[in-house]
């Protein structure tokens, strides 16, 4: 008579059948998933004894059942991370832990363009210009009220332009008769020289240099001859029937007394003092 050979838990005879030593103990193949079989951490069911297990820091699952969490990729012959117990592929790991665009909202992933400004980071494509929305890329940009503006753009919309040339000043310039230049384009009227930073005078609305307004606007001085500016120490004009003096040239033709605040007497194109215009 053969001895008998039970199954551990349900005493069944094992001859003949399968079976599973668990702790050298011999268990049935349906005692085995009642009893003894893990249980796989993604579809809660035992293990069975014909099935492939794999197991992770004392958990386990069906070949299956092990995939990304994420994108339900099968990771039994992949490598994977884990992430708040949760298993994931490489790809939907990094996206996870990628910082997330400031305008799309999406996941930044390592390697791929970016823009990281003020804080905040966008991928390279939705880095726009707030005006035209076209990407900034390499370019240089302007803010304005928070909001990302290229450089035309922001010339376009905000920069004072050129009274002379029409274009976009972004930097310098100059003020004159309450209208903006570039310092390029502030010259004089008559030579072209610059003015900007120099002494200048201007005549109907015109801006010269000291040089061209002596030569070819101001007024000559009837008694020296020279043009009256009012640079200098000539800064008060005389003028009388046509003819303009310095202050300083309003003198006596015979002693030479200055007369811008006495009595005189013109005699043939000259000037005399009382006294002088006696002698006559």
């Amino acid at each position: 008579m053969t001895d008998r050979f039970d199954c551990f838990y349900c005493r069944d005879d094992l001859n003949g059948k399968k079976y599973i030593k668990k702790e050298e103990k011999p268990v049935c193949m349906h005692c085995f998933e009642k009893f003894c079989a893990n249980t796989c951490a993604e579809c809660r069911r035992p293990i069975g004894a014909d099935a492939k297990e794999l197991h992770h820091k004392s958990r386990y699952w069906h070949e299956a059942c092990f995939r990304c969490a994420k994108c339900y990729k099968p990771l039994a012959k992949e490598s994977f991370s884990t992430k708040d117990d949760r298993i994931m592929c490489g790809k939907c790991s990094s996206r996870e832990d990628a910082p997330r665009c400031h305008c799309c909202y999406k996941p930044i992933l390592a390697g791929s363009e970016n823009v990281d400004y003020k804080g905040n980071v966008w991928h390279e494509d939705c880095f726009t210009c707030y005006q035209c929305k076209q990407p900034i890329r390499s370019q240089s940009f302007m803010t304005k009220n928070d909001n990302v503006y290229c450089t035309h753009c922001h010339e376009k919309k905000f920069a004072k332009h050129c009274f002379s040339c029409k274009q976009a000043i972004t930097t310098g310039g100059v003020n004159y008769q309450d209208q903006p230049w570039h310092s390029e384009c502030f010259v004089c009227t008559k030579c072209r020289k610059p003015l900007a930073g120099t002494r200048f005078t201007s005549h109907e609305e015109k801006a010269f240099c000291v040089d061209c307004y002596k030569t070819t606007v101001a007024k000559k001085c009837t008694g020296c001859h020279n043009p009256i500016t009012g640079f200098g120490k000539a800064t008060n004009v005389v003028n009388y029937e046509g003819g303009a003096w310095h202050e300083y040239c309003f003198n006596c033709q015979k002693c030479s007394i200055n007369l811008a605040d006495k009595r005189f007497i013109a005699e043939a194109g000259s000037i005399y003092c009382s006294d002088c215009a006696k002698k006559l």
